[in-house]
């Protein structure tokens, strides 16, 4: 069965490059470690284990796929490969994940293969980029935003927060539109639709007045778009008035929505910024405009890096940078406390929104589904890891979905909503969930005593072979031991403890 914890997790293999054309793929003769370790990676092991031969080839074998890896020695490919046999194969159910009927749904209307598909930005933005992007399994894509404007892109205009390994947490762009003209990225869809006629096609423009906007939405359709995503949440716009600037007064995205939607036939989506304190207001103002649904959400307005030596923050252009947008798995929490907000408000009830912010395993995309999400875009993974991501997305939805008894995705849109508030005065308090402790597990580092003396309520102390001890006096069940824990040898205890009420 699908389990709430990764049986083997990503530090297990941190220092996996996961490649392009593998070296230890083309070592191994029996399987191919590449894909297994990636979909280890991306949260995914059920399937891969369930896709093992019935023996396991690495049992005497010398290790040729770790000698050939492009850091020898360092990603225990055989361990890893061997708990895939040991420990996730026996709780994997077999199923047949070829069928991915259940991965079909729709948006205002319009079929999708599955709810995957690319958000507006560098990752969809040419013909050839898109064609591959549909011939690796996406559903569809949203267009880098179309404009009549002249964009010219500043160098170098990334930059990442990074983790473990050289991870990327976060990442910032300084990026603007779509620098192909409006003729030049007609002509793309129409060849996409032509070549592509099953995948959908969502066109994200921009315009500078209502007239601008009407036009652009008129051309897209004409040339081939499902659907038309009106951009009301780029930070980065050299100009005033344009972008995440639009999507902060609510009159502005009325306007701009109901002359989009008079212009063409084809559902009209908003793209709403985060850069707001609610996003209710503009999406009443959409809906009022006459929008068939909510995009949401665009990137955060963010500063990165500040170098302390030049004192210039990131990407640096010249010595000098700006407030750009914040993207990456680091800005989901935030993401889908709006989605959140969305989805419970009864304005958007029956609309379609399409969620996105810091995806990357099939997992957070259900996380999203859960909130209201219809549909799911994707880009910082995708510049990360590639359009390969995709395989894993939907092969661990497909099984997520099998394994639960669910015949659609459309199925778990919006099963979280009701279990979340947006304040806390609804919540219980008169019961505690105490910590259990894994002696087994525990390595006696001490660092579950050090927070919770120094960022809790002193419940910890440790015994002489240096493992926690706890007071149930003192502990009021904030958790934080374990979150700190690095071995996650510290769980929730089985049952809820009445308050003043000392741990059994």
């Amino acid at each position: 069965m699908i389990q709430n914890e990764s049986v083997i997790r990503r530090a297990d293999m941190v220092r996996c490059a996961l490649c392009q054309d593998a070296p230890c793929d083309a070592a191994c003769p029996e399987l191919k470690p590449s894909g297994l370790l990636r979909s280890i990676w991306f949260e995914n092991e059920q399937t891969a284990a369930a896709g093992l031969p019935a023996f396991n080839p690495c049992t005497g074998c010398r290790g040729s796929c770790e000698e050939a890896c492009v850091r020898p020695g360092e990603v225990k490919i055989r361990d890893l490969i061997g708990r895939l046999y040991t420990q996730v194969r026996p709780e994997t159910e077999d199923m047949d994940l070829a069928d991915e009927s259940r991965l079909r749904c729709d948006l205002c209307g319009i079929p999708l293969e599955n709810p995957f598909l690319l958000s507006s930005s560098v990752v969809a933005s040419s013909y050839d980029m898109c064609a591959r992007a549909f011939e690796a399994g996406w559903a569809g894509v949203c267009y880098k935003t179309i404009c009549s404007m002249d964009i010219h892109e500043a160098s170098p205009r990334f930059s990442a927060v990074t983790g473990e390994g050289g991870s990327i947490i976060g990442f910032k762009n300084i990026e603007q539109l779509s620098d192909h003209s409006v003729k030049e990225n007609m002509e793309i869809f129409r060849r996409l639709k032509e070549n592509y006629p099953s995948k959908f096609i969502l066109a994200s423009i921009m315009g500078q007045y209502e007239e601008e906007w009407g036009e652009l939405a008129r051309l897209c359709e004409e040339n081939g778009a499902d659907a038309v995503e009106l951009n009301f949440s780029c930070p980065n716009m050299a100009e005033g008035g344009l972008g995440s600037d639009i999507g902060q007064i609510p009159e502005l995205v009325r306007r701009f929505t109901a002359a989009a939607k008079k212009a063409c036939h084809i559902p009209v989506l908003a793209k709403l910024t985060p850069n707001v304190a609610s996003m209710i207001p503009a999406a009443e103002a959409a809906m009022l405009g006459g929008a068939d649904g909510i995009a949401a959400i665009n990137t955060i307005k963010s500063v990165t890096n500040v170098n302390i030596h030049t004192y210039v923050s990131s990407p640096a252009v010249r010595g000098m940078s700006a407030f750009g947008g914040y993207s990456g798995n680091a800005v989901k929490p935030i993401a889908l406390r709006f989605i959140a907000e969305l989805g419970r408000s009864e304005a958007l009830k029956g609309k379609h929104l399409s969620a996105m912010g810091g995806v990357e395993s099939w997992k957070d995309a259900l996380e999203f589904l859960l909130l209201g999400g219809s549909s799911i875009q994707v880009t910082t993974a995708v510049m990360q890891y590639g359009y390969r991501i995709i395989d894993d997305l939907k092969s661990g939805l497909n099984r997520y979905l099998a394994e639960k008894g669910v015949d659609s995705v459309k199925d778990v849109i919006g099963l979280g909503l009701d279990s979340i508030s947006e304040t806390t005065d609804v919540l219980e308090r008169d019961t505690i969930l105490f910590p259990r402790f894994l002696r087994e597990k525990c390595i006696g580092c001490g660092r579950c005593v050090i927070s919770c003396m120094d960022g809790g309520h002193q419940a910890l102390q440790p015994d002489r072979s240096r493992r926690p001890v706890l007071n149930g006096k003192k502990c009021v069940g904030c958790h934080l031991c374990i979150l700190v824990c690095p071995q996650h040898a510290i769980v929730p205890a089985g049952k809820r403890i009445r308050r003043n009420k000392a741990c059994p």
